[in-house]
């Protein structure tokens, strides 16, 4: 599986800032969008132009451009959400779906509750929003429901991955390219990925 790690001055002081316990909800929210939409770009580096003609304000010209339709982004809900700003800058006509699971306090296990895609969803390259990458449990069911409808070409875009997440991503879905802003020590024993920055769908939405 092919893990990119954005290593990036900016990125390690966008980072330190929402690592911090003092820092507010709003500025949380905020670079959380922005670690996304640099995470984004960085997961576009593949990407398919097509060649296309235009007109400038001195004449005409051949560039390129994306597809936007081809596209699709996929927050797990509810803190994936908090990505969909930073990457929407990036692809504005891109669809949206959506995977709503939550995590069993006691199996530390997944439970499917929301999944509902855009049509064509089989014919779009899918990029998953998950803020924290811990167990990886939610990555893989995530994963596993898009390729169930027939999606072939999966990215998953987090701020902060967890080593046991990875292998266990990798052990089900070695096929999927994973973009991440940091990978961290360990989880501990219920599951929090550490050093980390607490649970980011609370501190997204100020729900504690």
């Amino acid at each position: 599986m092919k893990v990119k790690v954005l290593d990036n001055p900016l990125i390690t002081h966008k980072l330190a800032v929402i690592r911090n316990k003092e820092t507010g909800t709003k500025e949380f929210r905020e670079i959380i969008g922005e670690i996304a939409t640099l995470l984004c770009y960085e997961a576009l580096s593949d990407a398919k132009l097509k060649n296309i003609e235009i007109e400038t304000p001195m004449g005409k010209m051949n560039t390129q451009m994306l597809d936007e339709n081809e596209y699709a982004f996929v927050p797990i809900l509810r803190a994936g959400t908090g990505m969909l700003d930073g990457v929407i800058n990036v692809i504005p006509n891109a669809k949206i779906g959506h995977i709503g699971l939550y995590r069993n306090e006691e199996t530390l296990k997944p439970v499917k509750y929301y999944y509902k895609m855009p049509k064509d969803i089989k014919n779009r390259e899918v990029i998953v929003l998950d803020p924290m990458l811990a167990t990886g449990g939610s990555a893989i069911d995530a994963i596993s429901m898009l390729k169930e409808d027939g999606v072939e070409k999966i990215k998953f875009l987090s701020i902060i991955s967890a080593p046991e997440g990875l292998k266990e991503l990798e052990k089900v879905h070695p096929d999927v390219e994973v973009f991440t802003a940091c990978i961290d020590e360990k989880l501990n024993e219920i599951g929090y990925i550490v050093p980390g920055l607490g649970d980011a769908g609370d501190r997204i939405f100020g729900t504690k």
